[in-house]
């Protein structure tokens, strides 16, 4: 019999923030996609309102990838680059 043990969902909303030609941001996308995780890709260099609310949350920063999690009581996390293990920690890996 298996016990009965409570499981607790957390929301997260996951945005990166890419360019066509970045290699960091393919490696990102595909580790995520690897691990079933869902996201929404903004491409800033095809979509100026993307780059602009890219620039809102990161203070100016213009690095890709650039990846906000929003999260289910409306805090955001934000993470420069493809840092695996900030990622991991901020999503529960």
């Amino acid at each position: 019999m298996i016990p009965n043990i409570p499981v607790i969902l957390f929301l997260m909303i996951i945005t990166v923030y890419s360019t066509t030609t970045c290699p960091y941001c393919m490696q990102l996308k595909k580790y995520l996609d690897e691990r079933s995780i869902s996201y929404t890709e903004k491409v800033i260099d095809q979509d100026d309102a993307a780059r602009e609310e890219m620039l809102a949350d990161s203070g100016g920063f213009m690095g890709v990838p650039f990846t906000v999690i929003t999260k289910d009581d409306g805090t955001k996390e934000t993470i420069i680059g493809f840092d695996k293990g900030k990622l991991n920690q901020v999503i529960g890996l």
